[in-house]
This record gives C-alpha cells, structure tokens and sequence, in this order.
C-alpha cells in the first residue's frame, strides 16, 4: 500500500515539482493545492498520511493548518518553508509539525523527510491509542471501587464479597465488570 500524500504549495513550480519527485518514488499525490484554507478541507476529506505544507500560502498559512492537523490527529505533517531561522523551526515544531525542510531542497533530503515525519505520526498513533486504553482501565477501576464501597456500605458486604459479586454477576450474565459495577452504581442491582 503506497504512501498518501497531499501537499500544499503556494509556488505552482515547486509543487508541481514536489509532485513529480514523490510520484518517481511511488507515493500516491492524492491532493494538491496553493492555499492553506483548501490544504485543510482536503486533508480532512481525503485523510492521507502524510501532508506537506509551505509555511506562507493564502487563506490560512502552513503553521495553522499544522496546528489544526495536529489536534485533530489527521496526519504526519512535513512543513516546506524558504526560512530556516531557528524561531520558525520553533513555531512549525509546536504547531505539530515532525519533520522541516527549507527550500530549495534535494531530493536526497525530501524522502528521509518524509519517512521520518511519518514514522514519527505512526509512533504517536500507536502511544495514543495506548494512553486512550490505560484511561478506560483507570476509569473502569474507579467505577468498580465506587459500586464496591457502595456495596458495602448499604449491603454490609466486606471488601472481597463485593469484588466477588460484581465478578460473578458479570460473568453469569456474561458481561463486563464495569457494566455491572454501573448498575450497581445506578441503584438497578443489589445482592439478594
């Protein structure tokens, strides 16, 4: 499965140049355009991998469409700029972006570019979707502490009978624990 990539390019030359490299070598262009308030509409429709943005374009510069791009966790983001001032290498990394090339550049410097921003998305990707699973574990927990201490409280049960409880009813009704523990918590079941 090739690569998906949009890039957004105010100059017509280099765009066309940067699709015509990326296109020798094997990534799939799938969107293209000269303004940054279109470069986010595409990338929100079309979902590529990866999108390759000039820091100065009309409608909306590149650090915004970063920025927008980042939060909404679309995509690697590889901003293109004629400036390599330290402050703009600043503002393209906190706007999002995971790798940065100035104009002009070579083909030998794009491709690692490339590989790196997307690389880095993928590995964000992945710890995100682990920080989402440990935050349901978490709250999972905190919901069977609280239909525990609720047990015990109004059932007189001691710790280990309500675990007990809750574990055993989740798994005769063949359902998960936090579902019961929010029964419980829901005044809907209490031991007989």
């Amino acid at each position: 499965m090739s690569i998906r990539v949009v890039i957004a390019e105010d100059e017509a030359i280099i765009r066309l140049d940067l699709k015509e490299t990326l296109e020798e070598e094997e990534y799939d262009v799938v969107g293209e355009t000269g303004r940054g308030d279109k470069a986010i509409e595409m990338i929100r429709q079309l979902r590529p991998d990866l999108a390759i943005l000039d820091i100065k374009m009309p409608g909306m510069d590149g650090l915004e469409v970063a920025r927008l791009v980042n939060e909404e966790r679309l995509c690697g983001v590889l901003i293109l700029t004629a400036f390599s001032q330290r402050e703009v290498v600043e503002q393209a990394r906190d706007a999002g972006a995971l790798a940065f090339l100035v104009k002009p550049f070579q083909k030998s410097d794009l491709i690692p570019a490339i590989e790196v921003a997307i690389g880095r998305f993928r590995e964000l990707q992945n710890l995100t979707g682990e920080v989402d699973h440990l935050e349901r574990q978490l709250e999972t927990r905190k919901i069977i502490d609280r239909a525990k201490g609720l047990l015990i409280d109004n059932a007189g049960l001691k710790e280990q009978e309500a675990f007990s409880f809750i574990q055993r009813t989740a798994m005769s009704e063949r359902t998960t624990m936090r579902d019961v523990a929010q029964r419980v918590l829901d005044g809907e079941l209490r031991p007989s």
